[in-house]
């Protein structure tokens, strides 16, 4: 055999395991199942034995056993998606039922936590499924059952695109800065529009009266579910607070708006679906209370990102007056004189949804009604906000607190310090941000003058590393900084406020948008990722944990054993520090605020 076929092969056999280690990797970033990894070892070292035993034949030979080899890949790559299963709401064999509890509607059983020290209500339904004529119409009140209701497991999570398993695990990648191989499929949750469901988790206890956390997940009001891991109530039901998680209606089937349906409507309101969901589980909570051992005078709202943008959209609406006393905001807030997102005047609403009955060629609602809605969830146009509609919301959330008129007494909300991170680095990732592009980019946001400003400000961050300088004027715009008026409005309107930044570095998500949830609900030890923690984590956890669990029980989230909480006054602007410090420090945004307030014209 001559040189040059010798190296030709081992070129090509180098390449060939490139190629193999490549699927191997696609494999995990797609969470394949561990039936497919360990089928496709079995199939390289059937192909490497193959080609050793054809190592003399002709070229056709080899080449049709590549294809043939390369086909079954295909295959197993077809096969990589997880497969869709029902998420117990608790994470041991053979969970202990509890006894039945009969609430408004009718007779329930959850199940005991693994200590047996918290009692699990999973999936409760709080209104009737929004399917058929009841698409796009407010949430309905529950009609009787009359069996008892098996609790023991998660409902499936709101309709929504399916994203990418792929892409997910890079951006969980790129948040840590590193690749640990985990050849561990995790299940997806189901998709169902009939997904008005509660999660309850409440101490093991004869106590009544307890205190009420509600919390509202994230998502951009697209997706999210109400079962993830990362708000998990059971650490928090361990401190005597009763927690509950919601599900409301998402995308085009949470926030469509049509000027038909506002016809159809008794209230002419459209566009908020999904926020009516969430003030109809609220007062369902209400109502149910006292079955739970919950104090109805003593609840508290939370929620991230999206759920958050909600928290403050619930807050100034004349629907949930006096069905909760304070709210938690995490990573969103709407109260800002213009909201950078999760809101949309009506008129735009309208627009989008008569695009949306074009694109799919419907003449009416009743037939858009009809379209499957495996088909309408992937509508090419966005539905991920709010709008005024008169009903849910009748004013920007902003004039109701110049006004003096919403409805929490005490606020806690903070944000973490590369919120944005996340959202602009896919946007420009094949241009990274530059000393050459950054004026331009700050300039497609704001007007010359008072990009010339932020310039002119963050001056030396920018001739250091503009990349970085640019994502944080974004986090401040996008996030921190509606978190600044959110507390100025509610602190103008005698309502207590505690504010935090968080800014614990970790082996997972660190400091970037939603990174805080794991810490603040108790959940970083039941992480699949815990590896990626340490014992600082846990500890500064445990504390989050404490303060959150305090506010919901007294509206201050102090404690004698945790550093000093100050409420937070315009005049110091002292805000608390989650990280490797906690305590109490400067906020460092206040010239950029100030910028931002000139061109808001605040």
């Amino acid at each position: 055999m001559s040189k040059r076929r010798i190296v030709l092969e081992i070129l090509l056999s180098i390449l060939l395991l490139i190629f193999f280690g490549l699927i191997i990797f696609y494999l995990d970033l797609a969470n394949g199942p561990l039936v497919l990894f360990i089928f496709e070892l079995l199939l390289i070292i059937v192909y490497v034995v193959l080609r050793i035993i054809l190592f003399k034949s002709k070229f056709k030979s080899r080449l049709l056993l590549f294809i043939a080899f390369g086909a079954l890949t295909a295959i197993i790559i077809a096969f990589a998606r997880p497969k869709e299963s029902i998420k117990s709401a608790v994470n041991y064999d053979n969970p202990i039922r509890t006894d039945i509890l009969e609430i408004e509607n009718g007779k329930i059983q959850g199940v005991y936590n693994k200590d047996n020290n918290v009692e699990v209500y999973a999936g409760i339904p709080y209104a009737k499924a929004p399917v058929g004529d009841l698409r796009w119409r407010e949430p309905q009140n529950l009609d009787n059952w009359d069996n008892v209701l098996d609790c023991s497991n998660f409902k499936a999570m709101a309709y929504q695109p399916r994203g990418s398993q792929v892409t997910s695990s890079i951006v969980n990648m790129y948040a840590e800065g590193s690749w640990h191989p985990n050849f561990k499929s995790v299940d997806l949750e189901p998709m169902s529009e009939d997904c008005l469901y509660l999660n309850i988790w409440k101490p093991k206890t004869n106590k009544t009266n307890l205190p009420i956390l509600i919390f509202i997940h994230g998502g951009s009001l697209t997706t999210g579910s109400a079962a993830f891991d990362d708000y998990n109530g059971e650490e928090m039901a361990k401190t005597g607070v009763i927690m509950v998680t919601i599900q409301y209606r998402l995308g085009v089937f949470g926030y469509f708006a049509h000027q038909e349906l506002i016809n159809e409507s008794s209230n002419n309101t459209t566009g908020n679906y999904g926020l009516l969901d969430q003030i109809k589980a609220i007062k369902w909570v209400n109502d149910n209370a006292k079955y739970f051992g919950g104090d109805k005078d003593n609840i508290t709202i939370a929620g991230e990102s999206a759920g958050s943008s909600s928290v403050s959209a619930i807050c100034t609406s004349k629907l949930a007056k006096g069905l909760f006393k304070r709210a938690i905001g995490e990573s969103s807030s709407l109260v800002v004189k213009e909201p950078p997102h999760t809101f949309r005047k009506l008129n735009d609403a309208l627009d989008t949804g008569s695009k949306i009955m074009k694109e799919f060629n419907a003449s009416n609602i009743s037939e858009l009604r009809k379209i499957d809605a495996s088909k309408l969830v992937n509508t090419k146009y966005s539905n991920d906000r709010m709008t005024i509609d008169g009903y849910a919301l009748d004013k920007y959330p902003y004039e109701v607190y110049l006004n003096n008129e919403n409805n929490e007494e005490a606020l806690l909300n903070g944000y973490n310090v590369k919120e944005a991170d996340a959202f602009v680095i896919p946007t420009y990732l094949f241009s990274p941000t530059n000393k050459n592009n950054i004026e331009e980019r700050l300039n497609t946001i704001f007007d010359s003058n008072t990009t010339k400003k932020i310039m002119a400000l963050y001056k030396d961050k920018i001739d250091n590393d503009a990349f970085s300088a640019f994502n944080e004027i974004i986090s401040v715009w996008w996030f921190i900084y509606p978190h600044h008026s959110w507390s100025r409005a509610a602190l103008n309107s005698n309502t207590l406020v505690y504010r935090y930044q968080f800014t614990k570095e970790n082996g997972y998500y660190g400091t970037y948008h939603s990174g805080e949830m794991i810490y603040a609900y108790g959940n970083v030890y039941k992480s699949p990722y815990d590896y990626r923690y340490d014992d600082s984590d846990i500890e500064l956890s445990n504390k989050m944990l404490a303060y959150w669990s305090n506010f919901a029980k007294y509206g201050d989230p102090n404690g004698t054993t945790l550093e000093v909480w100050k409420n937070w006054e315009n005049g110091d602007n002292q805000i608390m520090e989650f990280g490797t410090n906690i305590g109490m420090i400067k906020d460092s945004y206040l010239e950029l605020y100030r910028i931002f307030d000139q061109f808001l014209e605040v």
